[in-house]
């Protein structure tokens, strides 16, 4: 991407260093593609994606006035639209807006995607800081790298001071992942997926952690789009996403799009039934697995899945946990 990132600046005592913002003209910035995914054959009119965040906000009451919201950007289309229509909705919701950018340290490409998103932040009077990682190459990168990020943005929330951390998902985000939980094996409650509201999976350093919201789960990725184009807004595409050698991207490129042909509102019916489960796993109570990490639960799932009545799981500590399934349902037992 065009652009050219400055080193961020000496720390300041609120934590780690503020990225300054390079000065990138409008002109510098890639005018967005109109499509990334194939539309459905007839579209109705839908609403603007700030008004569909709008009423996600008001009507999820997903933060509130005075509130500290820190939204996630890494400079893709998605993140790049949430910053910009959450920073177009302070004076409706009076919310304070801070943005945060994680380089994982995988790609080099990261540090000049940053740079753009300093550039836009800096044109909405944005606050951005930038937080550095170095998720090491291996097996289960995705995972690895999505929880290294999330910690490192629930610590810059606690630093802050920050109500909830805001994500860019939208609902085709929210369809395929009810897909890939499916295909899983996932119960009712793993299906209940990306609510616009959940406590966060993963942490601070220090134990504590604020929600997440996401303001934009009821918009498709064409809304995104073309709320980016219509505001010439320039955005950063990361290759991983069009890897197959990732099941979501498979998801993503092959499954939906077949199940479109089939069913053009596919994407609303699975949300919609994504939210149903989440309604009914609220009434159930607790989930029993919490406590636990996310390997452990996949392997739960794979274990109901295949059918299996019982397995032992490894836990922190050099422990074990007996797990029975009874009627397709997971009990713990004691921990040795």
């Amino acid at each position: 991407m065009t652009g050219r990132a400055r080193p961020p600046c000496a720390a300041s005592g609120r934590g780690p260093a503020e990225h300054e913002p390079a000065a990138l003209g409008a002109a510098s910035l890639p005018r967005p593609r109109k499509t990334l995914l194939p539309a459905a054959k007839s579209r109705r009119a839908r609403p603007a994606l700030l008004t569909l965040a709008g009423r996600a906000i008001g009507e999820g009451q997903l933060f509130g006035r005075h509130d500290l919201v820190l939204c996630a950007c890494s400079g893709g289309p998605d993140s790049t639209a949430l910053l910009h229509v959450l920073a177009l909705l302070r004076p409706r919701f009076g919310h304070e807006l801070v943005a945060v950018g994680v380089d994982h340290g995988l790609r080099p490409e990261a540090r000049q995607e940053l740079a753009q998103v300093a550039a836009l932040a800096q044109s909405l009077e944005v606050r951005l800081r930038v937080e550095t990682l170095a998720v090491r190459p291996g097996p289960n990168l995705q995972a690895r790298a999505r929880d290294a990020r999330l910690g490192a943005l629930q610590n810059a929330a606690e630093r802050e001071g920050a109500a909830c951390i805001a994500f860019g998902h939208t609902a085709d985000d929210r369809a395929e992942t009810f897909l890939l939980r499916l295909l899983r094996g996932s119960g009712p409650r793993g299906l209940a997926v990306l609510p616009a509201r959940a406590s966060a999976p993963v942490a601070a350093a220090s134990g504590r952690s604020v929600p997440i919201v996401r303001p934009l789960i009821n918009a498709h990725k064409q809304d995104v789009l073309d709320h980016l184009l219509r505001h010439e807004i320039g955005y950063a595409l990361d290759p991983s996403n069009e890897d197959p050698r990732f099941v979501r991207v498979r998801v993503r490129r092959e499954l939906l799009p077949l199940l479109q042909e089939l069913s053009p509102r596919i994407v609303e019916h699975l949300c919609a039934l994504a939210g149903m489960l989440e309604h009914t796993s609220a009434r159930a109570g607790p989930d029993p697995l919490a406590r636990l990490g996310r390997a452990q639960r996949i392997a739960i799932e794979r274990a109901i899945a295949l059918g299996k009545r019982r397995l032992r799981l490894k836990i922190r500590g050099g422990g074990e946990l007996e797990v029975r399934i009874v009627d397709g349902a997971p009990v713990l037992g004691p921990e040795s």
